[in-house]
């Protein structure tokens, strides 16, 4: 009877049996079959975890989990965690172990060593390393989380050294909480670069100078959130730095770099572009600090006056690099002070753009200001004159290089002017888009030639022809680099002067957009400097033929670099290049050599046991699949088609 309401006999009578002779069971007849009785099905209780009865009902207790623990004992656990695979294997549970794990700081890790000990090791295995690990997150990949899992991912293998940050996505994107993950677990960092992070404020930023005080190099791009207050926090607690660059951060303003001008003795290059906040003073707090040793400066697209310009002349005493750009309230004023500020002496490049304040006054002071200068750009400076300009180089007694850009107020005069008086020190001279520029039939008096002067650039000058080529031949006989690009004004009769004059072999040749050049010109080039010339670029050069490939086969062991692109080359002058028996060519380009077709693939493949770089761009006869069988041959050499 106890099976009817579900118990066996054991369970009804724990002690054993109701019968006390087991054949009693015996002696009570079988109910049968024919009997509707109802048997529940024996089951044992599944439940694993207690019953709490209330009231008449049985309730059951809520499943226990680590889950459930707050976040302050989850802390407590996971500092105790040995370092290396255990703790990065935790981090993959969850996004909230993750973030909980990135921020554990390493005066935080718990050790089962003595104090002893850990000072004889230095810092842990974990958070000990010397930060070679680069990481760079763009767009939507700019997340904190990844930052979080970068942060300890990384603080194993030597820790993160250098990170960049590029955008970021809108929904989601890097916070102060990201940074904080990176401030904790990453205190190797030496380089970070924030470019376009509007997210990111002055508490992000805080964190990272807090945590990361080995830092080195700081660039800000577009980070309109991050004002003085941070970039004070990063002048107190990271006096390592040496690189500093600011770009469109509306909110830095003077005290920012006041503060870095006090605090970071190490700095030495400084990047400050369009901070519509940073004036006279905050470049003077820069600069006025006996202990700063800057040596390369950037200053663009500032509303800074005379005044800064002043103080960098005088306290600028350590600065070898300038660069000035975009000055619209700097007048000639300010040039004239900085280079008669005696404090330049150490100056050796200088770069000027679009500054109105550029004359001939304010350049010749430089000049004189600046005796070891060795390098000179001057982009887009209206004022200048010829005059200024031949002033400027005979003071500038050590000057190297000058580049003159879009300074349509020099002429010819001024230009054969610096070739005059340079002295014996000037190796090149570059021209490009000065308009001012004529080619006028100059009678020169017997001067010594300008034995120095190694190269040679001008570009899109449309009034320099074969008159002034022919002057320069005779005053520039040691040339090794002549670039001479979209001269329309140039042919053959002026370019052959002054190749013939050029005694110590030309080097590198680029040519390209004289469209008036026939082959007579590479032909006599490549018989003269074949045995020292390693470029050529003939691109655009219409006139130019097979012809030329020919004299290039046989003249030019050396040359490893050859553009022939939009020329009237064709198969049989790629056969005259693959028989070539010394030629090395590494890079060819034969864009747009719309007579070269399919016939050229075996030459191709045969110049391709050299070839690197083989450009067929607009080769319209070259079919597609002679294409991807170049692919195929030549494995070792990147095609662009």
């Amino acid at each position: 009877m106890s099976q009817v309401f579900g118990f066996s006999g054991d369970n009804f009578c724990p002690s054993g049996s109701i019968y006390t002779n087991p054949k009693e069971a015996s002696f009570f007849p079988s109910l049968g079959h024919q009997v509707d009785a109802y048997f529940p099905p024996q089951k044992r209780s599944r439940v694993s975890v207690p019953f709490v009865f209330d009231g008449e009902w049985f309730t059951q207790k809520q499943k226990t989990s680590i889950e459930s623990l707050p976040d302050e004992c989850l802390f407590e656990i996971f500092r105790r965690l040995p370092v290396g695979e255990e703790r990065s294997s935790c981090a993959c549970v969850s996004k909230r172990w993750l973030m909980l794990l990135s921020n554990i700081c390493k005066s935080e890790i718990c050790s089962n060593k003595s104090d002893d000990e850990n000072k004889m090791e230095g810092v842990s295995e974990e958070f000990g390393g010397e930060g070679y690990l680069s990481r760079s997150l763009e767009g939507k990949k700019a997340t904190d989380v990844r930052l979080a899992a970068i942060a300890v991912g990384t603080a194993s293998r030597g820790g993160l050294g250098k990170l960049s940050i590029r955008g970021s996505n809108s929904g989601c994107g890097v916070t102060a909480l990201g940074l904080k993950a990176v401030a904790s677990g990453c205190p190797s960092l030496k380089a970070l670069s924030l470019w376009n992070v509007s997210s990111v404020g002055d508490e992000g930023l805080i964190e990272i100078a807090s945590g990361c005080q080995q830092l080195e190099k700081l660039d800000l791009c577009k980070c309109p959130a991050i004002s003085d207050k941070a970039l004070i926090a990063v002048a107190k607690n990271c006096p390592n730095l040496t690189e500093l660059s600011l770009e469109s951060c509306s909110n830095i303003h003077n005290e920012g770099l006041q503060a870095i001008g006090k605090c970071c003795p190490n700095l030495k290059s400084m990047s400050i572009k369009d901070c519509a906040g940073v004036g006279d003073q905050g470049i003077a707090g820069l600069f006025s600090s006996t202990s700063l040793a800057l040596t390369k400066v950037k200053l663009q697209a500032l509303t800074i006056s005379d005044l800064s310009l002043a103080v960098i002349g005088h306290y600028g005493k350590t600065v070898t690099d300038l660069v000035l750009n975009f000055l619209p309230n700097v007048s000639e004023r300010g040039f004239w002070v900085m280079g008669n500020g005696n404090g330049l002496h150490k100056l050796k490049s200088l770069t000027i753009a679009s500054c109105r304040g550029v004359t001939d006054v304010g350049l010749e002071a430089i000049g004189k200001g600046c005796p070891n200068l060795k390098s000179v750009q001057l982009l887009k400076c209206a004022f200048l004159s010829n005059n200024g300009l031949i002033s400027f180089t005979k003071a500038a007694s050590s000057l190297e290089s000058l580049q003159l850009e879009e300074c349509h107020r020099i002429t010819q005069f001024g230009f054969f002017g610096v070739l005059f008086n340079c002295g014996a020190k000037l190796k090149a001279i570059s021209l490009a888009s000065c308009y001012g520029i004529k080619d006028l039939d100059l009678e020169l008096s017997p001067v010594s030639p300008c034995e120095s002067l190694r190269s040679l650039s001008i570009r899109n000058c449309p009034g320099f022809g074969n008159a002034t080529l022919s002057v320069m031949g005779k005053l520039c006989p040691q040339l090794q680099q002549v670039e001479l690009t979209g001269l329309k004004g140039v042919n053959d009769a002026g370019l052959l002067p002054l190749l013939e004059s050029s005694e110590a072999g030309l080097i590198k040749v680029n040519l390209s957009g004289c469209v008036n050049l026939t082959d007579k010109v590479v032909s006599s080039l490549v018989n003269l400097h074949g045995w020292t010339l390693e470029l050529l670029n003939l691109e655009g050069c219409k006139n130019i033929s097979n012809a030329s490939l020919v004299a290039i086969a046989e003249h030019c062991q050396l040359l490893s670099d050859l553009d022939v692109s939009m020329c009237a080359i064709s198969d049989a002058g790629i056969a005259s290049l693959a028989h070539a028996k010394q030629l090395n060519l590494q890079v060819l380009s034969l864009s747009g050599c719309t007579l070269v077709t399919d016939r050229s693939l075996p030459a191709l493949r045969k110049l391709g046991h050299t070839l690197l770089g083989l450009n067929i761009q607009h080769c319209n006869s070259i079919s597609s699949s002679a294409v991807e069988m170049l692919v195929e041959l030549l494995w070792r050499c990147d095609i662009l088609s």
